[in-house]
């Protein structure tokens, strides 16, 4: 099996790097860390165990390539960009979205029908730029047929996922699992950065009473788009997250106070802004979600990062 990761980061490169034991890998990723990669090896520490990987990588994808499948890792705001650059390799290959946030599936759909939804909820640290630590881990990652369904080219690339030692799971209502992510992303992810702080903080009254109202506005959004959550209602959520995700992830910094050191823009408007504007489709206010949005936008300003 050739697996191409385009818009290869953290993530991506963690994964390129597992799924290089099993089958033929190749990572698009930023110049200076394809020259580093290059020279000394990807070294990835933590959960996922420690080891230095060998695997090709480059800056653009190789001429006259072809994969079986393709795994699209970037920044959300980078989708449509990725898809254009490469549509002529996407156009005829089973595509896949390992990303953050809601809208990247669509993006995509629109350069192939041949689209599978991921949904990834572990924590990734750059430790330099042939350099990650893989801190944390809430759950399997999820594949399915988007918007809905499963088939034979999601479970075949399943099994090489596990065959490589990740936790991997099949979903048939991969849009749920993509909106469970996107509520524990919303919740967490910007508070976190911009308190910075980590995660396991986060339960202290004060910032959980803003949690609680995030939350609340989400399920309001997904109810309106037809979606069937794996949790009853907010509250069932809210018990979930502080009993079972929190606990998994405290020590996890938020990936958007990593976007801010590296003046990098924030996935903000594929998170809590893609929960605002649904929200303003349907009707339904959602303050809080919004004030995570300016609060984001503002420390992006002041750290030097681009408006996402």
């Amino acid at each position: 099996m050739k697996i191409l990761i385009l818009g290869a980061g953290a993530v991506g490169l963690s994964v390129a790097a597992k799924l290089s034991k099993v089958c033929e890998v190749h990572a698009v990723c930023r110049k200076r860390s394809a020259d580093a990669i290059a020279a000394r090896g990807f070294s990835m520490t933590g959960i996922w165990g420690e080891e230095n990987f060998r695997f090709p990588v480059s800056d653009s994808v190789p001429e006259e390539s072809r994969f079986d499948y393709i795994i699209i890792s970037s920044k959300s705001q980078d989708t449509e960009a990725i898809c254009r650059q490469y549509a002529a390799v996407i156009r005829d290959t089973e595509t896949v979205s390992l990303q953050n946030g809601i809208g990247n599936e669509e993006i995509i759909s629109a350069y192939t029908d041949r689209v599978i939804g991921g949904m990834i909820i572990t924590g990734f640290e750059w430790q330099d730029d042939a350099a990650v630590h893989v801190s944390v881990e809430a759950g399997p990652m999820k594949l399915g047929r988007f918007p809905n369904g499963l088939d034979e080219p999601v479970e075949r690339l399943a099994d090489r996922i596990r065959a490589a030692g990740m936790n991997v799971e099949t979903s048939s209502t991969i849009r749920s699992e993509l909106w469970g992510k996107t509520l524990y992303n919303c919740a967490l992810n910007p508070l976190g950065a911009v308190m910075g702080v980590p995660y396991g903080s986060l339960v202290h009254p004060a910032s959980w009473a803003i949690i609680e109202a995030i939350v609340r506005e989400v399920f309001l959004v997904v109810a309106a788009e037809g979606v069937r959550m794996p949790w009853p209602d907010a509250d069932a959520y809210l018990a979930y997250l502080r009993e079972e995700q929190i606990p998994a992830t405290a020590a996890h910094h938020s990936s958007m106070l990593q976007d801010f050191v590296k003046g990098r823009k924030t996935e903000i408007g594929f998170i809590n802004g893609a929960v605002v504007q649904k929200g303003r489709g349907h009707g339904i206010p959602t303050p809080c979600n919004a004030m995570m949005v300016d609060l984001i936008r503002f420390r992006e300003s002041l750290a030097g990062g681009e408006r996402s």
